[in-house]
């Protein structure tokens, strides 16, 4: 099992000291990975279910911080949970996240990408909602289509994008791993035909857990691809017991995410310290 921690700038700010902080702090206590979430827009009133989100919510643009926290530390690698991939046109986002993992050091290595949930936010970055997932599958399709070609260039023509001999450079650092996150099945089937992982949403029952992971694996199978080598990771807290985890493990997951339920920093820093022990994580040197 592997542990990686998420930054919620939404909910601890996007203060570069704070962010640099538990960044540090992770890489030094063990921890894997450093994930960031994102929304581009928010409107009054907006939910996801049930749940009300302020829209003055400070949701820090995620490559940014990522690309912020690759200077201040050496190891940890970096993800987001989830980027939007609907509202990016992928032939800039290819650059973007070629850049990055290189300036990173090859270090991104769990990019997450999601279709949203809010009608709202696809009409403000001029998306219909209802082709969201048609246009994140067109997209996923088009990154690896750019970051494949040569210098005699690549094109494509499809619903969403079109474009004739384009040359994508400079380019990732190897191949790029690209996870699904998401709580429906289509997300599922997504991760298992395109994708390197899949990250289950956070509100499923058990029984849909389980139905999904099935229904990722056998989506891979359909596509010509290994269900084994399909990651699976989950959302998980920092109050979690060795029971809780190895349950989970049983269950195939290979990766568990977890976030600071505090901002301040020495409550944040002890939080860390006592998971990181817990589970003989580092430190690193």
């Amino acid at each position: 099992m592997k542990f990686g921690i998420s930054y919620s700038t939404p909910h601890l700010g996007v203060d570069p000291g704070a962010l640099m902080r538990v960044a540090k702090d992770a890489e030094e206590l063990g921890f894997e990975s450093f994930y960031l979430p994102e929304h581009i827009a928010l409107q009054p009133g907006a939910k996801i279910g049930a749940m009300a989100l302020d829209p003055s919510l400070p949701y820090g643009d995620p490559l940014e911080c990522l690309a912020f926290v690759a200077a201040g530390t050496r190891r940890i690698l970096l993800g987001t949970g989830v980027l939007l991939l609907p509202y990016h046109h992928p032939v800039v986002l290819a650059k973007r996240l070629a850049t990055l993992d290189l300036l990173a050091g090859g270090r991104l290595r769990l990019l997450t990408v999601g279709v949203g949930a809010l009608p709202g936010e696809a009409a403000a970055a001029g998306v219909d909602f209802a082709t969201r997932g048609r246009r994140a599958d067109e997209a996923l399709d088009v990154l690896r289509l750019l970051w494949e070609g040569d210098e005699t260039g690549v094109s494509h023509d499809g619903e969403f994008f079109r474009f004739a001999d384009v040359c994508s450079f400079p380019k990732p650092t190897g191949r790029l791993p690209i996870h699904v996150g998401g709580s429906s099945p289509a997300a599922a089937r997504r991760a298992g035909r395109r994708g390197d992982g899949y990250f289950a949403g956070g509100r499923l029952t058990p029984d849909e857990r389980r139905r999904q992971l099935d229904l990722a694996r056998a989506a891979a199978a359909e596509a010509g691809r290994d269900p084994e080598a399909l990651q699976y990771t989950r959302w998980g807290s920092l109050g979690m017991s060795e029971v809780d985890v190895e349950q989970l493990a049983e269950e195939g997951v290979t990766r568990l995410v977890v976030s600071p339920s505090t901002a301040d920093p020495a409550a944040q820093r002890e939080e860390l310290e006592a998971f990181a022990e817990r589970f003989a994580l580092g430190p690193f040197e």
